[in-house]
């Protein structure tokens, strides 16, 4: 239960602080299957989301670049007023989200915040999973951070995680071959690699938000009796219940139930492939990063 005097006093304070979206990033197209969840679940606010489509895929690159972009993302949500930042990529919350939280908010400005992906997709496991053995499908960088391992550990240390990286799902999605025979060859080999690994896993966790439109393929190729955790729920889930917990935070976020959308490639490019993962229609505006 909120605190009322806290909440009270948190409002007494907003009236001198200006209200603004929430701030959801990823390196291209993958977070819009974030967004879509967030506002499903969180209608009533407004929300400001940046792609850096120009720079993505961000799955290969270094920790330096990775950490380095991400920052300058926030930076700009940041300016634009967002209280709140999502990093709704799971390389980037693997690779970056620890050093902003703990480096880089307390100098830029304390009271903000940044969350990402993989703590709310950890925190489900024990309410999920039967055997106690987990397959993380991910992008190389996300499965070289072992983060899911670490996070998985640090909660559920008698869980087994093994993960497999699927280089070139991404770019599947993003070539709109989802649903193209040519995906098949992709999604089984690396799903039967996995389960080599550890054939008593019963549990996928699509540890990259590209992969919900992979899901057919998925399933197809899945052993039966999988169970697939797609993380756009989950998010917008533990979003819900840390606004919940953190009226001082909530109380600044401003509640039209509007969106725009931000890309750094060119804003008619990224709207024609948008509404493949918003299921609606998308207008950007170009937004120089570096």
């Amino acid at each position: 239960m909120i605190d009322t005097d806290t909440y009270a006093m948190a409002e007494a304070d907003a009236s001198a602080i200006s209200l603004g979206p929430i701030g959801v990033f990823d390196s291209g197209y993958g977070g819009l299957t974030i967004l879509r969840e967030l506002r499903k679940t969180l209608p009533e606010y407004d929300y400001l989301y940046l792609g850096d489509n120009a720079r993505a895929p961000y799955g290969s690159r270094s920790f330096e670049v990775i950490y380095r972009y991400t920052l300058e993302a926030v930076k700009e949500l940041f300016a634009r007023g967002c209280p709140l930042v999502i990093l709704a990529c799971n390389t980037a919350s693997a690779k970056a989200l620890r050093s902003i939280q703990q480096r880089d908010l307390p100098g830029i400005d304390p009271t903000r915040r940044v969350l990402g992906v993989i703590r709310p997709t950890v925190e489900v496991l024990d309410n999920v999973t039967e055997s106690g053995h987990i397959g993380v499908l991910g992008t190389p960088g996300t499965v070289a951070s072992e983060s899911y391992v670490i996070e998985t550990g640090k909660l559920f240390p008698g869980m087994s995680v093994a993960q497999q990286a699927c280089p070139l799902w991404a770019a599947i999605v993003e070539s709109s071959e989802a649903d193209g025979d040519g995906a098949d060859y992709f999604v089984k080999k690396n799903i039967d690699a996995l389960m080599a690994k550890d054939p008593e896993i019963d549990t996928f966790v699509l540890a990259c938000t590209h992969y919900p439109l992979l899901m057919d393929k998925i399933r197809k190729y899945a052993p039966q009796g999988i169970r697939i955790l797609e993380q756009g729920q989950l998010v917008a889930e533990s979003l819900k219940d840390y606004l919940h917990r953190h009226p001082e935070m909530e109380i600044r976020l401003a509640k039209g139930g509007d969106v725009e959308y931000l890309t750094s490639e060119n804003p008619e490019k990224f709207d024609a492939l948008a509404s493949m993962f918003t299921h609606d229609g998308v207008a950007s505006k170009h937004c120089a990063l570096d």
